[in-house]
């Protein structure tokens, strides 16, 4: 009896001595060492996930999209040479488009803005007096409330906002023809249905309807 107790003393032993070796784990030297070391195999399993979740691949494409249309953009002939300079010399980023993408084209308040282009109203007050410099935009008074203003479009930005959908007209041609046609359609269409239940969409449609009461 004795004897078989010790028999599983020893492979016990044997067990635990060799499950670093089960795990890839090197065995601590002294005290100082870690314990136990994720072994490389481990480790790309637990970041391999941070490169292709949804929301990093949707962040990739739009940023590619967005490069591409401010390119388009800047050898367009019909956009001010002074704006087209701008975006030649990439002083006009993707953030920049947040404004051409969102503001309306008989105005909007900056907290709109910001809430539609996802950032902070601090920052969108900084994209919008870079705009005011560049003479795409300018302040006026809201004519609905005397303590609000609105920012508008001057002739120049909406000739900026015209290239604008010039060139993501081009953009979107050369991501079907890269893409495969059917599979752009069924992309557009998963993310027009997921982007139209975002909560500042649904309040923005909420404000509409009541304004038309």
């Amino acid at each position: 009896m004795n004897s078989t107790l010790a028999g599983y003393e020893i492979k016990i032993c044997d067990f635990l001595v060799n499950l670093p070796y089960y795990f890839e784990m090197p065995i601590a030297s002294d005290l100082h060492s870690p314990l136990m070391t994720p072994a490389p195999h481990a480790r790309t399993a637990s970041t391999e996930w941070r490169e292709r979740h949804m929301g990093r691949l949707l962040g990739l494409a739009l940023r590619r999209f967005d490069e591409r249309v401010l390119e388009i953009m800047a050898h367009d002939p019909h956009v001010p040479l002074a704006l087209s300079h701008l975006a030649a010399r990439e002083q006009v980023s993707a953030a920049h488009i947040h404004i051409t993408r969102h503001l309306e084209v008989q105005g909007s308040r900056l907290t709109d803005l910001a809430v539609h282009a996802g950032i902070s109203k601090q920052a969108m007050g900084d994209l919008v007096q870079q705009c005011e410099a560049w003479g795409l935009v300018v302040r006026q008074p809201d004519p609905h409330d005397r303590r609000a203003r609105l920012i508008v479009f001057t002739d120049s930005g909406l000739a900026w906002l015209e290239a604008f959908r010039r060139a993501v007209s081009r953009a979107e041609e050369e991501m079907r023809a890269e893409l495969d046609d059917a599979v752009t359609t069924v992309l557009t269409l998963g993310l027009e249905a997921y982007g139209s239940q975002a909560p500042w969409i649904q309040a923005q449609r909420k404000r509409q309807r009541t304004s038309m009461v």
